[in-house]
């Protein structure tokens, strides 16, 4: 028992290790994302609509690049199109499938409708 235990949290372990290697992707949190650009950090706003078909093709896009290492600090917040109407009119987004790059606390680059991976990786990497 005491070795399966053991086994159990090494597992936990291990898996805090590897989950501290890729992009924190998050739902979008008004308070969370204003924080993060007060403090500079670097922060993608992805607004994402279910319903959406270009969508559908960029989220497991969106998935593999949060896996990658070389993007661990940047924090991808995942946002409702059709519930986040303040924040569309702040960023002054019309169209579900956007992504919006932050860098330092300003808007470095922005991309809507894209589906290639090199291209969104490229928007992405703009926030490093």
């Amino acid at each position: 028992m005491k070795a399966l235990r053991v086994k159990q949290g090494m597992a936990w372990l291990l898996l805090a290790m590897a989950s501290s290697a890729w992009a924190d992707q998050k739902p979008y949190d008004k308070a969370q994302f204003d924080r993060d650009i007060a403090e500079g950090k670097p922060t993608i706003v992805y607004l994402h609509a279910t319903w959406c078909p270009t969508c559908r093709v960029q989220k497991p896009i969106v998935d593999r690049l949060s896996d990658d290492p070389q993007l661990k600090q940047v924090t991808i917040f995942v946002a409702d199109f059709d519930k986040e109407t303040a924040l569309k009119k702040a960023l002054k987004v019309n169209q579900q499938s956007t992504f919006v790059v932050f860098k330092k606390g300003h808007e470095v680059a922005r991309s809507t409708g894209q589906t290639q991976e090199p291209a969104i990786r490229e928007t992405f990497d703009k926030a490093l």
